[in-house]
């Protein structure tokens, strides 16, 4: 398998179905339209819903009962990088090659843009249950499982500790915590929503969320080497902004070569964790492993 065309087929799938759920038309309100298809197609990996398409896929052989589900997500993580692009977070002026949304539309509406595409992703979801007829309980399960990982419990919780630490207060647990669920917690519920509306068993289930906090993880580690090594013509962004705004990372505690290990150390986590999947219907995850443990973007 092809990893990058595979990505490249999946991401054109959620192009095409985003494409019909969010509108783009002449209505009364929409600046707000263009302010959330401005960041939503700007050019994203759109990692999240493939893991819940793919999941989903591995378990039943079809990926179309996850597909609203998977945008829910996708909407949810665009939402969050327009929101920390702000002033009063990260202050940012591009994104993906792009000038943020508030450097475009201003801050009035992109907090605007990001309130529409959470409460969006939520009406999204909900209408998934006409794709999962044979049992809704699953999609509420699915839902819940997004729903948390994306809140206090998760990926906001984990944002809040993060804008509330300095260069005074840089411990191994807040770390963790951060990591955990600024990032790691949504990309886990991805896949796990996915292998939950496929009819995942109990076990498929815990060795899926252990394989999503080891490449989020992961992800979230490469992504602190990245803005202190990387490209800026690539990322499509300033490096250096973690050690800007004073960010705790793993880098900034653990260093540059410890920082590299852990990547080794959770990328073979990843791998074990599938080897309760015979090798094709395991593939894909294995190979995005370890192309997102080495990636330059």
């Amino acid at each position: 398998m092809n990893i990058v065309d595979e990505l490249n087929k999946f991401r054109s799938i959620i192009d095409t179905e985003l494409e019909k759920v969010i509108p783009n038309g002449d209505f009364m309100q929409k600046k707000i339209f263009e302010a959330m298809r401005y960041s939503i197609f700007a050019g994203g990996k759109r990692l999240r819903p493939i893991l819940s398409l793919k999941s989903c896929e591995m378990i039943s052989g079809s990926y179309q009962e996850a597909m609203k589900i998977a945008l829910g997500i996708e909407m949810i993580h665009t939402y969050s990088l327009i929101h920390d692009d702000l002033p009063a977070m990260d202050n940012d002026d591009f994104r993906r090659g792009k000038p943020t949304n508030h450097r475009v539309f201003g801050e009035d509406i992109a907090i605007l843009a990001g309130d529409g595409l959470l409460n969006l992703a939520y009406e999204t979801m909900l209408e998934g249950f006409s794709l999962n007829k044979t049992n809704y309980d699953s999609h509420i399960q699915a839902i819940r499982e997004v729903s948390r990982s994306a809140g206090v419990f998760g990926m906001i919780g984990g944002q809040t500790v993060d804008i509330q630490i300095n260069d005074d207060s840089a411990e191994k647990e807040k770390l963790e915590f951060i990591h955990k669920n600024k990032t790691s917690s949504l990309i886990e519920a991805s896949i796990v929503s996915g292998a939950i509306v496929a009819g995942a068993s109990h076990e498929q289930l815990e060795h899926l969320k252990a394989y999503g906090q080891a490449i989020g993880m992961c992800f979230q580690i490469r992504d602190d080497i990245l803005d202190k090594i990387g490209d800026e013509k690539i990322l499509g962004k300033k490096i250096g902004s973690d050690e800007t705004n004073h960010k705790l990372t793993y880098l900034s505690l653990y260093g540059m070569e410890n920082s590299i290990n852990e990547i080794h150390i959770l990328n073979m986590k990843a791998i074990e964790a599938l080897s309760i999947f015979n090798e094709e219907e395991s593939i894909f995850f294995k190979e995005l492993a370890n192309y997102l443990a080495y990636r330059k973007c």
